[in-house]
């Protein structure tokens, strides 16, 4: 699986726990297949798709990927810094829920960079043309 449809469905995963705080707030209870969901492992994201071969796909590509890569960290970054910013405003289990998806936002950005960098590098030491 890429590393962007793994970030796609993180993302739901992450829609999915907004939706089920919100139905919590509201009492309006959580949706049973819900609330069976596993619980989000942040970490399994960041170290699956930096064991996967960025070199291999960077050398496969015609067009250089930076600029994806680096829209792809911005729009993390941007995430993780609004949570944060909410959550400066918030209290108890809405401060902690915030706190938790700026923590994953912040992961997947450390992700993005890393793997901007190393194809920056990549395509740096490269003859003009790729």
């Amino acid at each position: 699986m890429g590393i962007f449809q793994r970030l796609a469905e993180e993302e739901a995963g992450h829609i999915r726990f907004i939706e089920r705080l919100i139905a919590e707030h509201t009492g309006q209870g959580v949706p049973p297949t819900e609330a069976a969901a596993a619980p989000h492992d942040s970490s399994f994201f960041s170290e699956r798709a930096a064991s996967e071969m960025i070199e291999q796909t960077t050398a496969e590509a015609m067009v250089p990927d930076l600029p994806v890569l680096r829209m792809a960290f911005l729009i993390e970054r941007d995430l993780a810094e609004f949570y944060d910013s909410m959550a400066a405003g918030a209290e108890g289990e809405t401060r902690h829920a915030l706190l938790r998806l700026a923590g994953w936002e912040r992961e997947h950005e450390r992700l993005f960079k890393t793997i901007h960098d190393r194809v920056f590098a990549e395509y740096a030491g490269m003859p003009w043309g790729g």
